[in-house]
Formats: C-alpha cells, sequence, structure tokens
C-alpha cells in the first residue's frame, strides 16, 4: 500500500499549495468527506451512521450518479451536509485531455443545477457548488487552474482511508485514518460499493474516536 497516499508528505502538500490539504485551527475539527457517490444503500447507510454522532461531512458526487439516484441526493442536501463536484464520469485528470475534462466539470455542473431545479421542493433549502475534488486526486496544472477559474476550491485530503482497497483488512483502513487524524484533517472514504466492507467497519469506530478525543465535526 501507497503511504503517500494515505497521507500525503508536506512537501508535496507545498508543490501543490493552491489545492487545499487541510483545515488546521483552533477548535479540534475533523472534516470528514465522501466520494464517488451518491447510490442505494450505501449512502443512506452513511447518512443515517453520521446522524446518530451528529455529524456533518461532505459528499463529493459523480454526476452520472446523482441522476440515477436524485433522492438520493436529496436527502444528503436535506440531511445538512455540503456536496461537492467529482466530475461526471469520475475521470482521470492525468488520462483525459483539458477540453474533454472540463466538459465533464461542466456536465456535473449543468446535473446539479437541473436537479435542484427540477426536485426544489423536495429540498429544505437550495445550496451552492463551489467545492472540488479531482477523481483519483489526479488532475493537470492546466486543468486545476481553468477549474480555480471557474470558481472552484480544489480539495484534497491528509488523511485517506484506501477503504475502496480490496486488498487491505478492515483493520488496515481503520488503522489508516486513527494512525493520521490531527486537528484539521480532512478524512477521505467512499460511500460505494467497492468500499462498502471497509466503510461498514471503520466508519463507526472512526467517529467514535472523534467524539471520544473531543474533535468536533464540520462540512467543508
Amino acid at each position: 500500500m501507497n503511504s503517500l497516499l494515505v497521507s500525503p508528505p508536506k512537501l508535496i502538500q507545498r508543490l501543490f499549495s493552491t489545492r487545499e490539504w487541510s483545515r488546521p485551527n483552533n477548535e479540534k475539527t475533523i472534516y470528514l468527506t465522501f466520494d464517488d457517490g451518491p447510490i442505494p444503500i450505501i449512502t443512506p447507510w452513511v447518512l443515517e451512521t453520521l446522524y446518530k454522532f451528529n455529524a456533518k461531512a461532505t459528499f463529493f458526487c459523480i454526476g452520472d450518479n446523482v441522476n440515477k439516484h436524485p433522492s438520493i441526493f436529496a436527502e444528503i442536501l436535506n440531511n445538512g451536509h455540503s456536496v461537492g463536484n467529482h466530475t461526471q464520469h469520475h475521470l482521470n485528470g492525468w488520462k483525459t485531455n483539458f477540453k474533454n475534462y472540463i466538459k465533464d466539470v461542466e456536465l456535473f455542473e449543468n446535473t446539479f443545477t437541473r436537479t435542484i431545479k427540477l426536485n426544489e421542493n423536495n429540498y429544505q433549502k437550495t445550496t451552492i457548488c463551489n467545492l472540488y475534488r479531482p477523481p483519483y486526486g489526479k488532475m493537470t496544472s492546466r486543468q486545476a487552474k481553468k477549474i480555480r477559474e471557474k470558481g472552484y476550491k480544489i480539495i484534497m485530503w491528509n488523511v485517506l482511508s484506501m477503504d475502496y482497497d480490496a486488498n487491505i483488512s478492515e483493520e488496515k483502513c481503520l488503522e489508516n485514518v486513527l494512525k493520521n487524524i490531527s486537528n484539521g484533517s480532512i478524512i477521505v472514504f467512499h460511500d460505494s460499493l467497492k468500499a462498502e466492507k471497509n466503510l461498514r467497519y471503520a466508519l463507526p469506530k472512526v467517529l467514535s474516536f472523534i467524539v471520544e478525543n473531543n474533535y468536533r465535526f464540520s462540512k467543508l
């Protein structure tokens, strides 16, 4: 397992300082994030688990999944969480040319706006979407520059659970988080089928740890 992915070195964070890796503060705050949803069963379970701990989080959604499951997307917002753009089709920026990559970011924007408009009666309130996370954490500097010009904050992480990796155990997934968590940490989980086994094991234990150590939860 690549430890550089789990907790990127400070050098990497400084080299890409226009991307946000953590939010240190004076209030011992932790920022939970979830990538790749919304999907049935997994995302509603995450929402239920967060509710039990009175925890707010940020969901970086795939536009195609929003199209397929607008009611689950509405549930995310109506539970007081924030959402971010994770492209329409989960594109790898290193393998996608500039024009097609930006087009996919804009397709998400169209999906987001259309879903809010068509389902406005299902939302407690409308919301903006100015957060962006590149799928796989991979994007070129040119892509990143254009996305910032569009008004997005690019959100990375300083703690990656690796819950999606079938080669690591549930215990290792939990360890990845608990060994690296600190004030201001941005933690990545995935509300996806690939991550389900590790996520169901690790998330409640991470939430308990955060509460027991007097951190507070916040959305980005």
